[in-house]
């Protein structure tokens, strides 16, 4: 009897479990879908910003502005990382904090000396706990991040950069490529490199209207700040389909886990059963006698 009252027990705390990972389950496919709409609405801009960048983006102007320089060798390096501030998300952060660290190493093993900054409370939290300094450590960057989160990141680090402080920064964050494929990318934001897509051309001469510097102090730092935007919402939208993943299959197991109890509960009273029907069988024999 006290078996089968311990498993009814437990098949009540799993159910309880199994409730609240099934509503986790269904507010993350809900935050989910609006994230993929601004995960959708950001790229066609990005891609088109950076079009533009590839097609005005020529040495010479790399040579005359401090925000396009290309350091040969360089000294000193950032790698911004970005997590969420809530887990429950299966491997997603730990993903990211094998990415950042392993950028960190391979600056550390080309001689670059490193800094980290970190967005996100669960990657501030695990190095704080390492011991790791970090140069950065916010954590007040939601689930729904917006143009000004972007600029209060890229502002600092771009002056940092134009100053000669910073040779080179990266970012680390979580590409969306479906609510179950979201692996950790580091992307280079810092020099300015934009990649020259296939069929996109460029030409030899340019009339600049204002002038060179005005149209470069505009569009440099937005495609920046931009490019920041985008892994911010790629992160969230990465987060909340981990997140949906990682509740599903938690809820699935506690399915099984209820099944299996129920089984054991079962086996357990028709146990007590039989041996309650053995003492009357025992007792009425004996009075027999």
């Amino acid at each position: 009897m006290q078996k089968a009252r311990l498993v009814r027990r437990r098949i009540r705390a799993v159910r309880k479990t199994r409730d609240i990972t099934h509503t986790m389950e269904m507010v993350a496919a809900s935050k989910l879908r609006r994230a993929q709409e601004r995960v959708v609405a950001a790229r066609p801009y990005a891609a088109k910003l950076a079009e533009v960048m590839a097609r005005l983006f020529t040495p010479e102007l790399a040579e005359r502005y401090p925000i396009l320089r290309q350091p040969v060798r360089p000294r000193r390096a950032a790698v911004l990382l970005l997590t969420s501030n809530r887990g429950l998300a299966g491997a997603f952060n730990a993903n990211l904090i094998r990415e950042a660290q392993a950028a960190m190493a391979e600056h550390r093993a080309a001689g670059v000396e490193t800094e980290l900054h970190v967005a996100g409370r669960k990657g501030v939290a695990a190095f704080r706990f390492r011991r790791i300094p970090l140069a950065l450590a916010r954590s007040d960057i939601g689930d729904r991040p917006a143009l000004a989160d972007a600029r209060s990141l890229a502002d600092p680090l771009m002056l940092r950069f134009e100053t000669g402080e910073l040779d080179a920064v990266d970012v680390v964050f979580a590409h969306f490529k479906s609510p179950v494929s979201t692996p950790a990318v580091r992307m280079r934001i810092l020099p300015v490199t934009p990649a020259r897509e296939k069929g996109v051309g460029r030409a030899i001469h340019y009339l600049f209207e204002p002038s060179a510097d005005e149209i470069l102090a505009r569009v440099v730092p937005l495609y920046v700040r931009n490019t920041i935007y985008r892994a911010l919402v790629e992160n969230a939208a990465s987060e909340q389909g981990a997140r949906r993943t990682a509740m599903k299959n938690a809820t699935d197991n506690a399915e099984d886990m209820i099944e299996r109890l129920t089984r054991t509960l079962n086996k357990a009273r028709q146990a007590e059963i039989t041996q309650q029907l053995a003492e009357i069988v025992g007792g009425a024999e004996a009075l027999k006698g």
